[in-house]
């Protein structure tokens, strides 16, 4: 890989690390102020808005002028709504600031990968800013966790930095700073000599035109099936944190600031996923990776039963005094979360990467993703706010894994169905090599 590459997955790492570390002091913010508990999921319902709402006109932007200068001035913006939070606005508004940015940066994260390298390599480059991106989510949430922990937020606390009088505000100024980083890196990302079509001001225009593309992914062969995976995934992956959280609460006793280093052992099976799929996958036998995804959504059921796991003894009381035990739930909760992790990041790195080309090939890379955020974003905002309509009904955490792990594997069987159809009325390798020539 170039070195370009790795500078752009270095903005990328610093960007994701500050967006994950800013939910779980979100949530600590939140439940601090005693807000309602359904306000938790919200967070992301107002983070992702934005990808929804500007979809028409985020991806044109994009492709308006070259993708580093649209990632530095996105990076901006979120570091304007930490400040803001910072400042003592509402944690759901501020958070749908960072949001906005969040929004305009992904065309352009993404659309330079496609831009930048050849096709034969995006399948491995996927791989790697996914498992870059997976490592963020890790370290992201584990820094969040840690900066509202009481030892730690009193260490810095005592640094007495002007302005900052609580630990919030400190966990704050410390992703401000991790966005700063972000910034820096965006600077040197390279420009990929791409010819850039003007921005049109007429904003019905642009509704037309991303209306146009939408109808054009979704109805080629390929396209389809890669983006009905994609948003399926990204907004069963949203619900998900939420859903490991709250199930670490109220089924295992685990409070905020260690249960978001469950979102970290989740992370780490999909780097896993990732990375294995970057290394067996190409991206003409992408589609074959769709059963893992129904396998993936059976196996969440077994989350309900890892809370009934009873200790057992593990040492003869004749040799040390007392039977010494182990309990089996903390080993068995981090082996079933890397396995379904490893099965998320196996079967949706290569159709990212599918998805990807054929939008490249159809309307040109801004705009593709554009598209894709639309569609994945549009599922985490149903996804998450029935979600929240769940919580707020008091349906318990067992109720709601069931649910949604059925929910998982059906659709994804409705996909692979769909895609078997495919085949038999049209050759989809055959347009998968044309696409490549």
């Amino acid at each position: 890989m170039p070195l370009g590459f790795y500078i752009i997955m270095a903005a990328q790492f610093f960007s994701a690390l500050a967006d994950n570390a800013l939910l779980i002091v979100s949530i600590g913010l939140l439940k601090h102020m005693q807000a309602p508990e359904q306000y938790e999921p919200l967070l992301k319902f107002f983070f992702t808005i934005s990808y929804v709402l500007l979809a028409a006109f985020v991806g044109a932007y994009a492709d308006s002028m070259p993708k580093w200068r649209v990632m530095l001035i996105s990076n901006t913006i979120k570091i304007g709504g930490c400040a803001m939070m910072f400042f003592g606005l509402h944690p759901l508004l501020a958070y749908a600031v960072v949001g906005l940015g969040a929004a305009a940066y992904s065309p352009a994260k993404y659309g330079i990968l496609t831009e930048y390298l050849p096709h034969r390599l995006l399948v491995v480059a996927n791989g790697w800013i996914e498992g870059l991106t997976i490592g963020a989510i890790i370290l992201g949430t584990g820094i969040g966790g840690a900066l509202i922990f009481p030892g730690v937020s009193d260490t810095l606390l005592s640094l007495s930095l002007p302005l900052v009088k609580t630990p919030f505000e400190m966990a704050l100024l410390v992703v401000g700073l991790i966005y700063l980083i972000a910034a820096i890196f965006n600077l040197f990302v390279p420009d990929t000599g791409v010819d850039h079509k003007p921005l049109k001001n007429n904003p019905l225009y642009l509704l037309h035109d991303f209306n146009h593309c939408l109808k054009l992914l979704w109805r080629d062969k390929l396209g389809q099936i890669s983006l009905a995976v994609t948003t399926l995934f990204w907004g069963a992956g949203a619900t998900l944190q939420f859903i490991v959280l709250k199930w670490a609460d109220d089924s295992l006793g685990i409070e905020l600031s260690k249960a978001s280093l469950l979102q970290g052992v989740v992370a780490i099976g999909i780097s896993v996923g990732a990375v294995l799929a970057a290394r067996k996958i190409t991206l003409r036998g992408s589609p074959g990776v769709i059963p893992l995804g129904v396998a993936m959504g059976l196996s969440m059921l077994l989350m309900v039963a890892v809370p009934h796991i009873p200790p057992i003894p593990i040492a003869d009381p004749a040799l040390f005094g007392h039977t010494l035990h182990i309990d089996l739930r903390v080993l068995g909760v981090m082996a079933l979360l890397i396995a379904v992790g490893a099965m998320a990041g196996f079967f949706v790195v290569p159709m990212n990467a599918l998805l990807q080309h054929r939008g490249h090939i159809l309307m040109g890379a801004g705009h593709s993703i554009a598209v894709q955020n639309f569609n994945e974003n549009l599922s985490i905002l149903v996804m998450i706010a029935l979600y929240a309509l769940l919580v707020w009904l008091d349906v318990s955490v067992s109720t709601v894994i069931v649910l949604f792990g059925l929910f998982v594997a059906a659709t994804m069987l409705l996909v692979q169905k769909k895609h078997n159809a495919n085949q038999r009325e049209f050759d989809n390798v055959a347009l998968l090599d044309d696409s490549l020539h």
